[in-house]
């Protein structure tokens, strides 16, 4: 588990809800996966030309990118690319600008979501938005970021 600060950036995806009812979230990314040439261009790039990270990013119901609801079990989900700021999404894809926040990072693997909300309880430090589902392209490593500061 570590904390870092993420500046504000850019997911282009697919976008849906918790009210789409069971298996939401890997339709769209079925949805993303298969359409992905459509954005590509658009995926912002390390110095070696690879495409920087890939995000689930999530959101309240009114976009305003605070923690689902309702024991977090309502909320947008964004299955997507991490773009340049500039990029306009296709149609089809939603665009969306996560603000600035300093996170903790930590290894996504069954129960580490309950397990670093608790350990913050403990510690007195509260989600100030929504938690994000990070995989880095570069080692498929999936990754939580859970914001607990806004920069």
């Amino acid at each position: 588990m570590m904390k870092v600060i993420k500046e504000k950036f850019v997911v282009i995806g697919k976008e849906g809800s918790t009210l789409d009812g069971e298996g939401f979230i890997q339709k769209l990314w079925n949805d993303a996966n298969s359409n992905f040439s459509e954005v590509a261009h658009l995926a912002k790039r390390d110095a070696n030309g690879s495409i920087v990270g890939i995000w689930g990013a999530m959101s309240d119901i009114s976009h305003s990118f605070k923690p689902w609801e309702d024991g977090f079990r309502k909320g947008l989900y964004l299955a997507g690319v991490e773009c340049v700021d500039s990029a306009e999404a296709p149609d089809g894809w939603v665009k969306w600008t996560i603000p600035s926040y300093e996170y903790i990072v930590a290894e996504n693997h069954r129960g580490v979501f309950e397990k670093i909300i608790g350990q913050m309880n403990q510690e007195g430090i509260s989600l100030v938005g929504a938690v994000h589902d990070y995989t880095d392209p570069a080692t498929g490593k999936g990754y939580l970021y859970f914001p607990i500061r806004e920069v």
